[in-house]
């Protein structure tokens, strides 16, 4: 299949592109740098230079790429957790790029006649109650430290579902592992970033609508991702 994959030279990105490469896609991955670009092309990605809020500029690269599936996997965080200052700071400019860059990828996807939408979601959204949180759980859209990020992956996910395409939300736990904030699990749910990666490629082909992706551990419910998907929390790439 044709892939449109906006933020292919991310940390999920990276461990991402070499599995859809190696089960036969043409991916297209989506970057604002130059550098990065040449990076990408070197792996075998076909570079797009453009800038998710440039949504003219957009809709013209995905047009250009027409594309069967949409892959949205951006953000906007720093590259360290220990910074609360930059942490903070990005907290605004994440929920901009899941509201305003999802609006405008949704409309560059729809415009091209891709078929399939998937995105990133979280899975740390879900309001108090028992646990683990089935995808079909309230998410805490009224209080607490994460309310800017939890009320920004809710639009995101209701623009992503309502938008007529093949829709597939994505909650993922939060990363660990090669190029995130921490080696091993350090915070619920966690994730490791290969399984993440694995989870968006089986979603390509599989399953509609919405999974926790995470570890299986007593945080989030992950039966569904399993059956539909064939997820697997242990799956790692090769060292």
């Amino acid at each position: 299949m044709k892939i449109f994959l906006a933020g292919a030279s991310g940390a999920l990105g990276r461990r991402l592109t070499p599995l859809l490469l190696a089960a036969g896609h043409n991916v297209t991955g989506m970057t604002r740098s130059a550098e990065a670009a040449r990076a990408l092309e070197a792996a075998g990605i076909n570079p797009a230079i453009v800038d998710v809020y440039d949504a003219d500029a957009l809709k013209h690269a995905v047009a250009a790429d027409r594309p069967d599936v949409l892959m949205h996997q951006l953000t906007d965080l720093p590259r360290v957790l220990n910074d609360e200052t930059q942490l903070a700071a990005a907290y605004p400019r994440n929920a901009r790029i899941r509201i305003e860059g999802t609006r405008n990828l949704v409309a560059a996807a729809r415009a091209a006649g891709a078929r399939r939408f998937i995105v990133q979601s979280v899975a740390f959204a879900y309001a108090p109650g028992k646990e683990p949180h089935p995808e079909a759980d309230p998410l805490n859209l009224t209080d607490g430290p994460r309310l800017e990020t939890v009320r920004a992956a809710a639009d995101m996910e209701k623009q992503v579902l309502d938008s007529g395409m093949e829709a597939v939300v994505l909650r993922y736990g939060l990363f660990y592992g090669p190029g995130t904030w921490s080696e091993g699990p350090s915070r619920k749910p966690p994730l490791h970033i290969d399984a993440a990666a694995h989870a968006a490629l089986l979603a390509v082909t599989r399953g509609t609508g919405i999974y926790n992706i995470a570890d299986d551990d007593g945080t989030v419910a992950i039966g569904k991702a399993r059956r539909d998907l064939g997820f697997d929390p242990a799956f790692r790439l090769p060292a």
